[in-house]
């Protein structure tokens, strides 16, 4: 495998991740979810941190991040505070608790989605695709895989 197979292999796993999450009862959203998850993926390892200063670290412009904060919001993923050593900016932090809508994103099974991408209804297929891709998770991405 090379540069360019891998880069292909995970643009591939972001589309199979996207097809996987419910999206039932949440409405219209001008952002996408792959935003959105790139938001919430930089603020499990920044915590106490702003809108700046995902948009810096992440590439995304502000107003992306924004939106994808005022979506994370509404769906109980993070909470905002204003700081109180600087009043002008806001505080973005994972909500302490699991919302349901969260928990319902997390418990979605990607066995069909895959299953779609594969080509193939057969359920031992689509397991052992699962059990690589979670053995290649835990290698490369340990401290997500293990949080709940």
């Amino acid at each position: 495998m090379n540069g360019v197979e891998l880069f292909l292999l995970g643009r591939t796993l972001m589309k199979i991740g996207e097809e996987a999450m419910p999206t039932e009862g949440i409405g219209e959203h001008s952002t996408s979810v792959r935003t959105v998850l790139i938001v919430a993926s930089d603020l499990r390892g920044h915590p106490d941190t702003t809108v700046g200063e995902i948009a810096a670290r992440t590439g995304l412009p502000q107003s992306a991040v924004s939106a994808a904060v005022a979506r994370l919001r509404t769906a109980g993923a993070v909470i905002t505070e204003t700081d109180p050593a600087d009043r002008r900016r806001t505080i973005i932090r994972e909500a302490p608790k699991v919302s349901d809508r969260v928990a319902e994103v997390r418990d979605a099974s990607i066995d069909a989605a895959l299953a779609a991408a594969l080509g193939t209804d057969d359920p031992a297929r689509v397991s052992v695709t699962v059990a690589m891709l979670e053995e290649l998770a835990a290698r490369l991405i340990p401290e997500i895989m293990h949080r709940s």
